[in-house]
C-alpha cells in the first residue's frame, strides 16, 4: 500500500498536493546546506527582483513579453493546383531558388548528408526534406551555360524531395528564354540572371502572361526599372522580388516595436555591409568546363552597352563590372534598404549623396569596394545612412536610433534605452530600466521577447537572411517568400514585395549608383517620377 502523504516526519521538505517538493519546501531543504543554501537563496531573491523589474518594463512599453511576431500563414494548405515552374539562370543563386522550391540538386542533397553525419549540427538537409510542399514542377530550365542547364535538368527529377513527392519527369533545356516563354511549358518563371537581363526577362514575361520571381536589384538602371514597372502594372502577373527579409520574423517583430512608437522619434538609421573574403568581394570561382564551346557569350552578353571579348572572369564574376550588375549599392545596400522600408515604410528619399572607391580590390573591376550612401527623408525628419567595405569583416548590424531607444535588427532584435531618454526618464532613475544593456530582446525560435535586468543575459545576432522561423521551427526564408507568391497565383491578393516596392527599392539604389557615377547629389522628382 502507498504511503504517500502520510509521511510526517518533521525533517522531510513541505510538498505540493502532487507529492512534488515545493519552492517553499525546496528553500528550506537548501537553506540548511550552508555553502549551496546561501547561494541558492541569494538566486531567487535576485531573480524576484528581476522578475518584478521585467513586469515594469513590460507593462510601461505595452508590448507581449513572450509569444512570436504574428506571421500570417505564407502557404495556402492544401497548396492548390500544380504550377509549372520554370528557372532563368541556374547559377549560385537560381540553384539556391529551385532547391527552396522543392528541388535539390542530386549532389547537394549527398553532399548534405555527409555533412550532417559528420556534424549532427548541421541542419541544412533536415530543414530542407521539412519544406512545404508547394505542389510545383520544375518545366523548364534556360542558362547560357551547359554545365549549369544539366544541373538544373538533374534537379528537376531529384528523388529526395519534401513532402516524399516522386521524382518528375525531367525539365526541358531552353537556349533562349524567349523560347520558354512561348512554349506553353510554364506558368511562372524565377529569374536569376545577372543584373542587366532583369528588366526585359521581365517585361516579356508578363507579356506573355507568365507570373514573375526576380532576383534583386530589380533592374539595373532607372530607365529600365520605368518600364518594367509599366509592364507590370499593365499585366495581370503576381510578381514578386526577391528580398527574402520580408518573411524574416524579427523584421516582421520591429515593425510591431515601431507599431508601438517604443523608440520614440526617429532621426537616424544605419544600415551597413562588411566583409573581408574574396568571395564575399565577388570573386566567385571559374568553373572548370567554362570556355566559349559551353558558354553562350553573345547571349549572356545580351543588353550589356558595353561589349566586350570573350571572358571567363566577366562572366563567372559579372557583379565586379557594371556592365552587367549594380555594385554595392543593387546587391548588398538593397538588403538594407529593403528591411528599413519593411519596418518602417519610408519609401523613395527626397535625396542621396554616395562616395567610395576601389581602394583594396585591384583585379580590374569598376565597381567600387568601399562605398557610403546618405538618405534624407525631410518630410519624415530622418537621415538613412548605408555603409559598406569588402576588406574588413567587422558586424555592425542595422540601427534604428530614436529619441527614447535604439533598436538593432538582424536575426535577432533588441531595445536598448537612451539614458537621455524623455519617456524612460523616471524607471532610468529608479534603476528599473538600465541603458547599459538591452530592455529587452527578440530571438526567433527561442522565448520570444525577455526583459533582460541581468549581465548574464548574453544574445548573438547574425544577419538571418537565410534562415527564419515559424512556430518555433527553423524554415528557409527563401521558400517562405516563394511560398508566398505562389499562394498569391493560386488565391489572389498581394505579395509583401510586389512591384510598388520593387519600384521604391530599384529607385533608391539607382539614386546612391547615379550619385557615385556623376559625384554630385541627386534629387527624386515625385511629379516627374524621375531621379533628377
Amino acid at each position: 500500500m502507498s504511503d504517500e502523504g502520510t509521511n510526517t516526519q518533521s525533517n522531510q521538505p513541505a510538498t505540493d498536493k502532487a507529492g512534488i517538493v515545493g519552492r517553499r519546501g525546496f528553500l528550506e531543504l537548501v537553506v540548511s546546506i550552508p555553502v549551496i543554501g546561501v547561494f541558492l537563496y541569494n538566486f531567487f531573491r535576485k531573480k524576484a527582483a528581476d522578475d518584478m523589474k521585467k513586469e515594469a518594463i513590460m507593462a510601461e512599453l505595452g508590448v507581449r513579453e513572450s509569444g512570436p511576431a504574428y506571421i500570417p500563414e505564407a502557404v495556402s494548405r492544401p497548396p492548390g493546383e500544380r504550377i509549372r515552374l520554370g528557372i532563368i539562370g541556374n547559377g549560385g543563386e537560381g540553384e539556391a531558388l529551385v532547391r527552396h522550391a522543392g528541388f535539390a540538386h542530386p549532389d547537394w542533397v549527398e553532399e548534405q548528408r555527409q555533412a550532417a553525419a559528420e556534424d549532427p549540427r548541421n541542419q541544412a538537409l533536415q530543414v530542407y526534406l521539412e519544406q512545404d510542399d508547394l505542389n510545383v514542377e520544375l518545366t523548364a530550365v534556360c542558362d547560357v551555360f551547359d554545365v549549369r542547364a544539366e544541373r538544373g535538368i538533374a534537379a528537376s527529377q531529384v528523388a529526395t524531395r519534401p513532402g516524399g513527392r516522386p521524382a518528375n519527369p525531367p525539365a526541358k533545356r531552353f537556349r533562349h528564354y524567349h523560347d520558354m516563354l512561348t512554349s506553353g511549358e510554364v506558368d511562372g518563371v524565377i529569374i536569376a540572371t545577372p543584373d542587366h537581363w532583369h528588366s526585359q526577362m521581365s517585361i516579356d514575361a508578363a507579356a506573355e502572361g507568365i507570373h514573375v520571381y526576380c532576383e534583386k536589384c530589380m533592374t539595373q538602371t532607372e530607365e529600365q526599372t520605368q518600364a518594367m514597372y509599366d509592364a507590370i502594372k499593365n499585366s495581370d502577373i503576381v510578381f514578386q522580388l526577391g528580398h527574402q527579409n520580408r518573411q524574416s520574423e524579427a523584421h516582421i517583430k520591429a515593425r510591431e516595436v515601431i507599431d508601438a512608437n517604443i523608440l520614440g522619434p526617429i532621426t537616424l538609421v544605419e544600415g551597413t555591409t562588411n566583409r573581408n573574403t574574396p568571395w564575399g568581394a565577388w570573386v566567385w570561382d571559374i568553373h572548370e568546363e567554362g570556355n566559349p564551346q559551353t558558354i553562350d557569350w553573345e547571349l549572356f552578353e545580351g543588353p550589356a552597352l558595353n561589349k566586350v571579348p570573350f571572358s571567363l572572369e566577366r562572366f563567372f564574376r559579372w557583379r565586379c563590372w557594371f556592365d552587367y550588375g549594380t555594385g554595392l549599392s543593387g546587391d548588398l545596400l538593397s538588403h538594407e534598404y529593403d528591411a528599413v522600408n519593411q519596418i518602417l515604410q519610408l519609401g523613395i528619399p527626397k535625396s542621396a549623396v554616395a562616395s567610395g572607391g576601389i581602394y583594396y580590390f585591384k583585379d580590374g573591376r569598376d565597381v567600387p569596394d568601399v562605398f557610403q550612401a546618405v538618405y534624407e527623408y525631410p518630410e519624415r525628419e530622418l537621415t538613412f545612412v548605408y555603409s559598406a567595405t569588402l576588406a574588413n569583416g567587422q558586424y555592425r548590424g542595422l540601427k534604428f536610433m530614436g529619441h527614447d531607444a535604439t533598436m538593432q535588427v538582424s536575426g535577432d532584435l533588441s531595445v536598448t534605452a537612451d539614458r537621455n531618454s524623455s519617456r524612460y526618464e523616471e524607471k532610468i532613475g529608479s534603476g528599473v530600466i538600465d541603458p547599459s544593456r538591452p530592455m529587452f530582446t527578440y530571438r526567433p525560435g527561442f522565448r520570444g521577447i525577455d526583459a533582460i535586468t541581468s549581465a548574464t543575459a548574453e544574445y548573438f545576432v547574425s544577419r538571418g537572411l537565410l534562415y527564419t522561423y515559424r512556430g518555433g521551427r527553423r524554415m528557409s526564408a527563401y521558400h517562405l517568400l516563394i511560398g508566398e507568391w505562389l499562394d498569391v497565383i493560386r488565391n489572389g491578393g498581394e505579395t509583401s514585395c510586389n512591384i510598388e516596392r520593387g519600384f521604391e527599392e530599384a529607385i533608391t539604389c539607382h539614386m546612391a549608383t547615379r550619385s557615385y557615377l556623376e559625384n554630385r547629389k541627386v534629387e527624386w522628382d515625385p511629379v516627374r517620377r524621375r531621379i533628377v
